[in-house]
């Protein structure tokens, strides 16, 4: 139930029919969105990629990115996403992470470098992903949803995020690679700096995407 509720939220059909020409505003919300453009160079990145950012009434911010990386096929891609031992190899930003089975159910745990002298975040979530067949097209989604167990206790001096979101949908660009929709919302909690929010929106989500590519490419599984 929760994953059909997650995907008639997100519209993520509509998106990647329509986005991101016919994607201008959102009636009725506060929404701002602005082009993202980097070099088709060996990562496999495409020319621009439109990153939306939407205010919410707490007055933090859900990230929303439409875009297509080159030579990425969707399954790798998929793939490289669930892969988290492959993970902590090329994500730099990755402190700790593995996967603990907590009342019969498999929960991950990921702790995030921040930049000094903020503490590191961390993350308790559980995750799926589902391969669909939408009118014969076929797209690939992962959802991940921040949850509470006792087995994985807060730490000192780390800050424990409670309030994390991540959805991500992928389908074939009719080539090589792959057209990507990722939606993206936290309560990092304490007191967050302006600057580090912009780079959020202008660097962080975009360089993700970056080295998601590249890792696509050395993947070892790869297929």
């Amino acid at each position: 139930m929760y994953f059909c509720t997650v995907l008639m939220n997100l519209h993520i059909k509509y998106f990647l029919v329509n986005a991101p020409k016919s994607y201008q505003h959102s009636s009725g919300s506060l929404l701002f969105y602005f082009t993202v453009r980097m070099p088709n160079n060996k990562s496999g990145l495409s020319k621009e990629r439109l990153l939306f950012k939407r205010i919410i009434p707490t007055g933090l911010y859900a990230y929303k990115v439409f875009g297509v990386l080159d030579n990425c096929l969707p399954a790798v891609l998929a793939d490289v996403y669930m892969d988290l031992d492959y993970r902590k190899q090329w994500d730099d930003y990755v402190e700790e992470l593995y996967e603990k089975e907590c009342n019969g159910k498999t929960v991950v745990y990921w702790q995030v470098k921040y930049p000094y002298p903020m503490y590191y975040r961390d993350y308790v979530y559980v995750r799926q992903r589902r391969d669909l067949d939408m009118d014969g097209r076929k797209i690939l989604v992962v959802l991940a949803q921040s949850t509470s167990v006792p087995q994985i206790p807060e730490r000192s001096g780390v800050v424990r995020v409670n309030q994390y979101k991540q959805s991500l949908a992928i389908e074939s660009d009719g080539k090589k690679g792959s057209r990507v929709f990722m939606y993206y919302f936290d309560n990092p909690g304490g007191q967050i700096p302006s600057w580090l929010i912009n780079w959020v929106a202008k660097n962080g989500v975009p360089n993700f995407l970056k080295d998601m590519a590249k890792a696509c490419q050395n993947y070892p599984r790869r297929s």
